[in-house]
């Protein structure tokens, strides 16, 4: 039997880290990554929603990551927050797929638009279908970043370069 509500624990020890890697594939720096997956994490618990199976909660969360980003990257205070140095402080987290990997390091790379649906279709094996009801746009719209972003990955990757 589906148990619709779970602890704090069980949900960020089950979906922490796939809602932290969309939000760094969205923002593409720890910092403002931790900040939109700790925003999702308090919407989850203020929504207080009931869930019909672990798909249905996956599909939420990610749908929450991808908004909570789209909002974040758009607000004023992100348009004009001074730069900053990711190497200064404290040692930062960085999901698996971005380490030592030279396919993960030029995806990363990878216009914001891309690398989203590069990331739900790889990395989150999300159907087009589903990625477009995540991202909220049509079909035709993934399948074209899909295959735009592939283009552009296997230029950077034949030619070693990868600064997009």
């Amino acid at each position: 039997m589906f148990q619709s509500k779970i602890s704090a624990e069980e949900l960020l020890a089950k979906y922490s880290d796939m809602v932290y890697r969309l939000a760094y594939a969205r923002a593409g720096n720890v910092h403002d990554a931790q900040d939109i997956t700790q925003e999702v994490f308090l919407k989850y618990i203020k929504a207080n929603k009931e869930f019909h199976d672990e798909e249905h909660r996956k599909a939420w969360l990610l749908t929450v990551a991808a908004n909570t980003g789209n909002s974040f990257m758009t607000s004023a205070w992100f348009r004009h927050r001074a730069e900053y140095d990711d190497s200064v402080g404290e040692a930062s987290y960085e999901p698996e797929m971005e380490q030592d990997n030279e396919v993960a390091l030029a995806v990363g790379q990878l216009p914001e638009k891309y690398r989203v649906v590069i990331h739900l279709f790889y990395y989150e094996e999300l159907s087009i279908k589903e990625i477009s009801i995540i991202l909220k746009t049509s079909e035709g719209n993934v399948k074209s970043r899909l295959s735009r972003a592939r283009d552009m990955l296997k230029k950077k990757l034949e030619a070693g370069n990868y600064e997009f």
